[in-house]
């Protein structure tokens, strides 16, 4: 494949992204909040051997992962770095707190999830399961779920002890930490885990899936999602 340079003015948004990746799917939530107009270069994390890794795209980013998004020309990467960018320089919505207490606990739910849940079922390491180690299906996906619920056991507990939850992760309005919720535990469904024994991020869930942007960053919803199929 091909990648053109963004060829759009300075302060145009372009996201490289998958419809099914989590880590492109917080960024499309925080780019929806902040009311941004992006438009998406579909990068194909399966098609061909995955086209993250073609020449061009390394080019691009060196991890050959996506999301990367561009602020006109310049190039931003890893999915909760591009969210604080984007509260910096869209300050409103503010997707982190405004007191120093409130930000910490928002980046270290936040954190938790993408940092110590979402990698150990990533493509690639489900790729090296699957081609190195010879993992048959069952037991990869026994080792995903393992993870999941590992992770999202401390996420309920953290929240439904804490009177700073409210609707959303963190008082009444979004943030990142449900950013990185929202997708996790979507990722969770697709490998066919019952989420019963969290009643806090499933109430936080749905208020979240009750707003357009959530809505619209959905994966199903991206121009590259296919329409009969689930590759």
């Amino acid at each position: 494949m091909t990648i053109q340079p963004n060829p759009e003015a300075h302060s145009a948004l372009t996201l490289y992204s998958y419809w099914r990746s989590s880590a492109a799917f917080r960024v499309r939530i925080g780019l929806n909040l902040k009311r941004l107009t992006y438009r998406q270069v579909p990068i194909h994390l399966l098609r061909d051997g995955g086209e993250q890794h073609s020449p061009d795209y390394r080019s691009i980013n060196p991890q050959a992962q996506v999301p990367v998004l561009y602020h006109g020309r310049r190039r931003l990467r890893q999915s909760l770095a591009i969210l604080e960018y984007l509260d910096e320089v869209w300050q409103e919505p503010r997707l982190l707190p405004t007191n120093a207490r409130s930000r910490q606990r928002v980046r270290a739910i936040a954190l938790m999830i993408a940092c110590d849940v979402h990698p150990l079922g990533n493509l690639r390491v489900l790729q090296y399961l699957d081609h190195e180690l010879r993992l048959a299906q069952i037991e990869r996906d026994r080792w995903v779920r393992h993870w999941i619920v590992a992770g999202l056991d401390a996420v309920e507990q953290l929240l439904a002890d804490d009177v700073s939850t409210g609707a959303f992760c963190d008082g009444e309005a979004p943030t990142i930490a449900d950013c990185c919720l929202v997708p996790q535990l979507y990722s969770a469904r697709r490998f066919g885990m019952d989420l019963a024994r969290y009643p806090t991020l499933r109430r936080i869930e749905a208020t979240c899936l009750a707003l357009p942007s959530f809505v619209a960053a959905c994966p199903e919803h991206q121009p590259d999602a296919p329409q009969a199929s689930t590759t």
